[in-house]
């Protein structure tokens, strides 16, 4: 029977996009993104999508403002093509970081490409772990914020994680999401208390929790320049935990000289998702845990109209 809906994918992660729809058995429709001289981008889709529910693939990488223009594009380009919904799956929803005021006359970022997503097309938005639970309400759409930390759980279930480990969140506003991820791993926590000088740059005041004698294991929803992570390593390793720290987080955004610092950090392991593509080389002890058998389910799921929080 042929499907009511088609898969497209951006320019910015074509493995993944590729992962994806060979789970479903399906092909990317054909669309034409380029360039012109000016560096404007050229978006046109080469195949028919009237009257069909369309997914598109973008996630945010070291490029977040051409992805994002680019997805911009895909939409208006699907809805002025008659599709019938347009379902944006973007695994790291770039720009989140700025979600509230913190210093006067900020903007709030991640409202504003809230914004700009729902203008340009977007019905329905799938993506994972965003930085914080509250700007799913800056969508005038539906909003499906995977959580993946079933494929962490997993992975850790497996290697026989045992009374002597402890989860660690590397700060205070990644607590909730580390607790309930310790909880159901049957470990304690522990929290690294920061201050935050500027941005990307921050410095360990204390250890809340018992880290001695203990194996560690950072969570956290993305990894940046990597400096919050290394350091909070260090200051484990002080207070007395074991020289066997992994590291699990979601969005490998490794910017900068990210990769040589968590090198020189020498994690036992660094687990990630494929959200965003590793840079060449990338960093030593590296595993990735795909979410293209998640997200190929539901697909399956949105197009039947049935539920998919019970896949995470």
């Amino acid at each position: 029977m042929a499907t009511h809906y088609v898969i497209v994918a951006g320019t910015s992660h074509p493995q993944f996009a590729e992962a994806i729809v060979n789970m479903l058995g399906a092909a990317l429709t054909k669309v034409l993104i380029k360039r012109f001289a000016s560096h404007d981008i050229y978006v046109r889709l080469e195949e028919s999508v009237r009257g069909k529910d369309v997914f598109v693939i973008q996630t945010a990488t070291q490029n977040v403002n051409e992805d994002y223009m680019e997805l911009f594009l895909l939409c208006d380009a699907l809805k002025r093509s008659f599709a019938r919904k347009v379902h944006v799956i973007m695994p790291f929803f770039g720009y989140a970081r700025q979600d509230r005021i913190a210093l006067p006359r900020e903007t709030i970022s991640a409202k504003l490409m809230a914004d700009l997503l729902v203008t340009s097309g977007a019905d329905h938005l799938i993506t994972v772990h965003l930085h914080s639970d509250q700007i799913q309400g800056f969508f005038d759409i539906p909003v499906d914020n995977i959580n993946p930390k079933k494929l962490f759980l997993d992975y850790f279930q497996a290697s026989v994680v045992s009374e002597t480990h402890v989860v660690v969140s590397p700060d205070v506003g990644g607590a909730k999401a580390a607790k309930r991820f310790a909880d159901q791993l049957g470990l304690p926590i522990a929290i690294v208390n920061k201050l935050r000088k500027d941005h990307n740059q921050s410095e360990v005041t204390h250890i809340v929790g018992d880290v001695k004698g203990k194996k560690c294991i950072i969570y956290d929803d993305m990894v940046d320049t990597g400096g919050s992570v290394c350091n909070a390593k260090q200051a484990l390793i002080e207070a007395g935990a074991l020289d066997e720290v992994s590291l699990a987080v979601t969005h490998p955004v490794l910017s900068g000289d990210a990769v040589q610092k968590l090198d020189s950090a020498m994690f036992k392991e660094i687990l990630v998702t494929d959200s965003i593509p590793l840079p060449d080389p990338a960093p030593q002890r590296i595993k990735v845990l795909s979410l293209a058998p998640l997200l190929a389910e539901i697909v399956k799921r949105v197009e039947m109209g049935e539920s998919v929080s019970g896949l995470y």
